[in-house]
């Protein structure tokens, strides 16, 4: 019987690793307001890029203001009669018992003016960091408590993408290995570097969790979206491959026909990495040994065959 085959010879093979991914934004955060109250001004315009510390909106403190004002005229009285206390004190006129609580009153009205300050700044709500906001759910003269979600803030340049790759890859993976990234809609490449990887095998799924940045200067893909991955391993010099058709599936594994001294033999392999024409043999095979690969269904072991090496 005649069939076609060819003679295997190591070669290099880029080991290329495929998974889909989602894309994440850099930082995001739900705003809320750390204080109850009634909105009195919005300052920002929703999808709109807002810098850090901006003051996106003001709830209403006409009450704290009040309490400050009042806590300044305690402290101006409190300190001039301590000051007072002081004098007779380094006169001994005065036991220091007496200036001590002269000075502690002072002290805690000082405490009680910070306390407001901090109310106060609590009825401020700024950006958290530089990033897009996005659809607002409160307007102006509505109360919010310390649960109402204002809107959110993304940042969106770089991105996050988050990804697996199977277990057996777990060795081959490090923190700065580049990525390529392909969205469908619209239909972008750009490229990213592994930043972070978890450090346990997902159970369920036999897969590595891997997290990469990447630039997004266009601000044309946003979180939530799919995206493609490649990532390229180290390259294999000695890879030994077979066309794809060559490969006989088996109850117990995977076979291939190989011819010795002009008959067949059927000889069991074990895979690795898979092109989209080849596959790569990590054990059974030898260089130099010829795999047939056609003719597949009629071949039998022991047949005599010749064989037209391609």
């Amino acid at each position: 019987m005649v069939v076609n085959g060819v003679v295997v010879r190591p070669q290099s093979l880029d080991n290329i690793v495929r998974s889909s991914g989602t894309v994440l934004a850099s930082e995001s955060v739900d705003l809320v307001a750390e204080s109850a109250g009634r909105i009195e001004k919005i300052s920002f315009i929703e999808g709109r890029h807002v810098k850090k510390d901006d003051v996106l909106v003001r709830i209403n403190d006409d009450d704290l203001q009040a309490q400050l004002k009042k806590t300044a005229l305690q402290i101006q009285l409190a300190s001039d009669q301590e000051d007072r206390q002081r004098q007779l004190y380094e006169k001994n006129a005065i036991s220091k018992e007496q200036h001590d609580i002269s000075l502690n009153v002072v002290n805690t009205l000082r405490a009680d003016r910070d306390n407001l300050l901090a109310s106060i700044r609590k009825r401020v709500v700024r950006a958290p960091f530089d990033g897009i906001i996005g659809l607002r759910s409160v307007s102006e003269g509505g109360y919010v408590s310390q649960t109402t979600r204002i809107a959110s803030v993304q940042k969106i340049n770089p991105l996050k993408v988050d990804f697996a790759v199977p277990e057996k890859y777990a060795g081959q993976v490090s923190v700065g290995d580049p990525v390529r990234f392909t969205s469908d809609e619209p239909k972008l490449q750009f490229t990213g570097k592994v930043y972070a990887i978890e450090p346990k095998i997902d159970p369920t799924m036999g897969t590595l969790q891997l997290r990469a940045m990447c630039e997004n200067r266009g601000e044309k893909v946003f979180p939530g979206a799919f995206v493609h991955i490649e990532m390229q391993l180290k390259q294999i010099s000695d890879a030994l491959l077979v066309p794809t058709q060559a490969i006989i599936p088996v109850l117990k594994g995977q076979t291939l026909f190989v011819q010795k001294n002009g008959v067949v033999v059927s000889v069991p392999v074990k895979t690795g990495i898979r092109t989209a024409s080849s596959v790569q043999i990590t054990q059974g095979l030898s260089p130099g040994d010829t795999v047939m690969t056609t003719g597949i269904m009629q071949l039998r072991p022991g047949m005599s065959v010749q064989v037209k090496v391609q």
